[in-house]
């Protein structure tokens, strides 16, 4: 018989909608949830299955990293790839436990130096680190000078439909699920400066069939709205940035809504504005750039986006210097604050729209009987301050697939804190002093 689990005193959001039970309960069984409601409804619960009163906490669908880079290393941006395989694995071992820690169950990976996801994905579905379920990808496909042709560990270069097509099958030969696709450029880049595609629609063509052919899915990198639209036109499932919009683009949003999501990845832009100066830019080099430009057309962009009924989600870039792993969950307050959504809808971007976009099959991103078990127990009331969720001390446990964690964003979690660590002498003495009181009892009666 598999573990079962019943909360109950919670509040309970379940990310169908945007209503949250006052007194809700939760049963698993497994990985699996079994039921998800307000606890009046509650079926009868067998005597065996373990009950855990959550003390009328705020329990929430695990939410969806869109933009995720776990094997970068909290480095400078010039800094990316540069450590060795080894190096970068152990990193990438705390970005996963942090992520999951921060209350993201879920990731999909846009980008990924030498193979790192590959063997974190394995590992975590084995069960042997925690972290969140990761849609794997590995270097980066771009081409020659290109924002990606940056250093061998951190991209795959390819050039001509037959090269990408190449490339692609290695990538799925080395356990990816998802490429990523440079499009275009970066204000940072002085060789591929932004609005410059930097394939031809026959490139992205082969790199789009050739990946669906082989069950991989596609992110891109699409600033402009030149590459925002040949990653539509081409089937790419996961866009990158989409900052500038035309009216032909967002025909074809609308066209690709049900099928196509965005992750604006904002955090980056506005964070290295803000830190600028410590990386070595002035503020008036970062604003000739155009950051500042494009930090004011994503916001305008993703209005109509979600105008249109286009699923956005959170996802900025994190693991650089100036977007720690663990900082997620700031996205959500970027979604209130510059895109005007209000705390209950930007947590559904998270979890309802953040979960569809990881399992197109469905199984992700809302509390139902059926769906997978990761949920989130939250001290306090997201709906009403979403700043909450960047508070690591908030997150009192996160379960994902079926597994209860707590402590995850410790600084070492492995350690026992004085607390856990008198608990468990004071048990073990406890139980030594019964021991004996027993074996006298014996003697005493023999």
């Amino acid at each position: 018989m598999r573990d079962q689990l019943l909360l109950t005193n919670l509040r309970l959001f379940t990310g169908v909608d945007e209503e949250v039970i006052d007194q809700g309960a939760v049963w698993v069984e497994g990985n699996t949830i079994r039921f998800a409601g307000a606890a009046m409804d509650l079926p009868e619960i067998p005597d065996e299955v373990r009950r855990l009163d959550a003390g009328g906490q705020f329990v929430m669908p695990g939410m969806t990293e869109s933009h995720a880079h776990l094997s970068y290393a909290n480095d400078l941006p010039t800094a990316i790839g540069v450590k060795p395989a080894q190096e970068v694995m152990v990193h990438a071992l705390d970005n996963a436990r942090l992520t999951l820690g921060a209350g993201f169950t879920s990731a999909i990976s846009f980008g990924s130096v030498h193979r790192v996801d590959v063997v974190l994905r394995n590992a975590i579905n084995a069960g042997q680190i925690p972290g969140p379920r990761l849609e794997a990808s590995g270097r980066d496909l771009g081409a020659t000078a290109s924002n990606a042709d940056l250093g061998d560990s951190l991209a795959l270069l390819a050039d001509g439909p037959w090269g990408v097509r190449r490339a692609v099958r290695q990538l799925k030969k080395n356990g990816g699920d998802i490429i990523k696709l440079f499009l275009d450029g970066e204000g940072l880049s002085e060789q591929s400066p932004p609005g410059q595609l930097t394939y031809t629609d026959e490139e992205v063509a082969a790199a789009c069939q050739e990946a669906h052919a082989r069950n991989m899915r596609v992110a891109t990198h699409s600033r402009s709205a030149a590459a925002v639209k040949q990653a539509l036109r081409f089937g790419a499932d996961v866009i990158g940035h989409a900052n500038y919009l035309d009216e032909e683009a967002l025909d074809l949003f609308k066209q690709n809504r049900d099928r196509v999501a965005v992750g604006p990845a904002i955090a980056w832009e506005i964070q290295f504005i803000n830190h600028c100066e410590s990386l070595g830019f002035s503020r008036a080099a970062v604003r000739e750039m155009g950051y500042d430009a494009e930090v004011e057309a994503t916001k305008a962009a993703v209005k109509k986006l979600l105008e249109i009924g286009v699923k956005v989600l959170p996802g900025g870039d994190y693991g650089l210097s100036i977007t720690p792993h663990g900082s997620n969950a700031k996205d959500l307050e970027y979604f209130v604050d510059l895109f005007g959504l209000s705390p209950a809808e930007a947590l559904l971007c998270a979890t309802r729209d953040g979960g569809a976009a990881a399992d197109p099959n469905g199984m992700l991103g809302t509390l139902e009987a059926g769906k997978l078990a990761d949920l989130l127990v939250v001290d306090g009331d997201p709906t009403a301050d979403i700043t909450i969720m960047q508070d690591h001390s908030r997150i009192t446990a996160v379960m994902q697939d079926g597994r209860l964690y707590t402590g995850l964003t410790n600084d070492n979690p492995y350690l026992a804190t004085p607390e856990q660590t008198d608990a468990i002498l004071t048990a073990r003495a406890q139980s030594e002093t019964l021991r004996k009181q027993a074996e006298h009892a014996m003697r005493s009666a023999g």
